[in-house]
């Protein structure tokens, strides 16, 4: 167990960060408002009509903030008659310009409009991803540059009431930055710092603040890491906008949204949020809403808002920091940095079949006589008291309560599951691998002094509340501080009738444990409620979205807007028509090159749009095919990837 800094008001109970109240607008974000929902328009900014109409439906749809792209002074002067003419159709919904690489078009639009968003790493500073080596006098005199450039929208911002997001991008980086501190969280840290300071010199605290990336463990890290640097500065706590960057379309793109965005929510942080889709805006607009409806409803009930400066350290079995996966005994295919092991849930049927491991991921072919087990087939099922008949897949393992196990003569890749006074009552080994149910007030000594005697026991910690995620958490810390290495699966009983509430409360919840390395498996018990095929398929795009466990082609795809060179959905679809067999290969679609090579920068293969009709084409982080038309692109990406040797036939 080490101290740690703190970066959240704590980690056993929820307790939203206390972060200042600014103004945008008529709209207050902050810990002492609700937790805000925001989109960014997809239109060309020129287009006016277009652009207004959009916007409304956003607003209709829920959104509290419309972020409208402007990359030149031309779109910058085109917001006042947007937003004139969103007024004059009855919207006061606050409007935000976003702002890369010009200056000119942040110090317009921000006499017009209620917000700017600027991006350290390229409002003022240099990325032409070169290798240079910054003198500490190089260093310093780059940052004087900086602030002489950026200090004139610090005033006028101030002058005018105008709210600022600071708004660090993993993907865009600046040079001087990467010579530095690397491609790190704490590069995305010191990227906004360096603004927040010339903010601050000149008093004015109208700020957000946001550390974004597509990987959702550096975006975890980059804010955690980001509030203890504010509290160790002595700096104001400043609101946080949160927001998986290029998270994708569908489930997987709202999976791991929810896993990135729900992981900060639960440790208190997070005043304003927006879910980026590779979709029309408003559609991401009831997927922010769900994803936030349950923190509102926490921080209202208790109405607990906590200062982390009150709170000197935090106790860990891992550096929140940092985190990586937890070193736990290796018992068969489970624990000691096996991959977490996914248990299917079928105790709802009164009968079971060879059929109903179909959902599960397994096949059997009658004329063959063999099973066909998928990327996302379960590791385990747990069939309760119904013995299975059939011969079941060499890959599978059957989980069974323990009264019925033990009356199963040839237990052959069948286990027992006991519960708490089970476990108490035996002493011997019961077999190579046994689970022990437990509830998260069960830690009593007793309990934690037997495990420490088994070897193959296997903890299945069972998720009872609402905010048991963090007595969660804290068990597991209790466990690791005892010295217990047993691996812990986290059993969470769903009750939510729509697939999206289904998909986001489980990956906020079982994501911030998976994203923190504490866990070695998932089991979801789904009541019946939703289909088996989706509570399976959920529990491995969980898994994806936190890098513990790779089962598919993973697509980063930016969620488009004004910029954007090409049809980023109907792009993605036609890539991932073909390519979505190529397991554990990631590709990145960018609709422009704003974040593009650096947001994909852990991608393997890149398509990135950087003219009309202009398409580049990546390995890693390398240009290797330049401006290929868009009607080949799709062909050309496949031969890259079968020049590369990544490339496999369908099955």
């Amino acid at each position: 167990m080490k101290a740690y800094k703190p970066y959240c008001p704590s980690i056993n109970e929820y307790k939203r960060l206390q972060t200042n109240l600014i103004t945008c607008g008529n709209l207050t974000i902050g810990s002492a408002a609700p937790i805000r929902v925001q989109s960014m328009t997809t239109t060309d900014t020129m287009d006016t009509k277009a652009t207004v109409a959009q916007s409304i439906r956003m607003i209709e749809a829920g959104c509290e903030l419309v972020r409208i792209t402007a990359p030149s002074i031309n779109e910058a002067k085109k917001l006042e008659v947007i937003k004139n003419e969103i007024r004059a159709a009855g919207y006061q919904t606050p409007l935000a310009a976003d702002i890369h690489y010009t200056p000119n078009a942040a110090e317009y639009a921000a006499r017009i409009v209620e917000k700017v968003r600027i991006n350290p790493g390229n409002y003022a500073d240099k990325k032409k991803s070169e290798n240079f080596e910054y003198t500490n006098y190089e260093y310093e005199q780059e940052l004087e540059r900086i602030r002489a450039k950026f200090l004139p929208l610090v005033k006028i911002c101030k002058e005018y009431g105008t709210a600022m997001r600071i708004g660090t991008n993993h993907g865009s980086l600046s040079d001087r930055i990467l010579s530095r501190y690397g491609d790190t969280p704490l590069g995305m840290v010191q990227s906004a710092l360096e603004y927040i300071k010339i903010c601050e010199d000149e008093n004015y605290h109208n700020i957000v603040l946001s550390m974004k990336a597509s990987n959702t463990k550096v975006m975890v890290a980059s804010y955690r890491l980001l509030v203890q640097q504010l509290i160790e500065n002595n700096s104001l706590i400043y609101p946080l906008h949160l927001g998986v960057t290029e998270a994708g379309d569908g489930e997987d793109g709202r999976i791991k949204s929810a896993v990135g965005i729900g992981a900060l929510l639960q440790d208190g942080l997070g005043d304003t949020v927006r879910v980026s889709l590779t979709e029309e805006p408003e559609f991401e607009m009831p997927v922010a809403i769900e994803l936030v409806k349950q923190y509102n409803a926490w921080h209202n009930k208790k109405n607990q808002i906590q200062n982390t400066q009150q709170q000197e350290t935090i106790n860990l079995c891992y550096n929140p920091y940092e985190p990586e996966r937890q070193k736990t005994a290796a018992i068969l295919n489970i624990g000691n940095q096996q991959v977490p092991r996914v248990v299917g849930d079928l105790s709802h049927l009164s009968k079971i079949a060879a059929s109903n491991l179909f959902s599960l991921g397994y096949q059997y072919s009658v004329p063959l006589d063999k099973w066909n087990i998928a990327d996302v087939a379960c590791d385990y099922v747990f069939v309760e008291n119904n013995q299975v008949s059939f011969e079941i897949p060499g890959t599978l393992g059957l989980i069974y309560n323990y009264n019925t196990w033990k009356n199963i003569k040839t237990p052959i890749r069948q286990y027992p599951i006991l519960n708490q006074s089970e476990f108490l009552l035996k002493d011997a080994q019961l077999s190579e691998l046994f689970f022990v149910q437990l509830t998260s007030n069960s830690f009593s000594p007793e309990i934690i002094s037997k495990l420490k005697k088994h070897s193959n026991a296997v903890l299945v910690l069972e998720l009872d509340n609402e905010t048991s995620i963090l007595q969660m958490r804290s068990n597991i810390n209790t466990l690791k501080q005892h010295n217990v290495i047993a691996p812990v699966i986290i059993k969470e009983t769903i009750h939510q009738t729509s697939e999206l509430e289904f998909q986001l409360s489980s990956s906020s919840t079982l994501g911030s444990l998976l994203l923190d390395g504490l866990i070695d498996g998932l089991w979801i018990n789904q009541q019946s409620y939703l289909p088996i095929n989706t509570v399976n398929k959920t529990a491995f795009g969980i898994l994806q979205a936190t890098r513990s466990r790779i089962s598919k082609t993973e697509y980063i795809s930016c969620p488009s807007c004004g910029r954007t060179l090409f049809d980023l959905q109907e792009t993605t679809q036609k890539i991932r028509a073909v390519t979505d067999h190529l397991k554990g290969i990631k590709i990145g679609i960018m609709g422009c090159i704003v974040n593009g090579p650096g947001e994909m920068a852990d991608a393997d293969y890149g398509y990135v749009g950087v003219g009309v009709d202009k398409i580049s084409l990546y390995k890693g982080k390398t240009v290797v095919k330049k401006n290929v038309p868009p009607s080949q692109a799709v062909n050309e990406l496949i031969n890259l990837i079968k020049e590369n040797g990544d490339w496999v036939n369908r099955n």
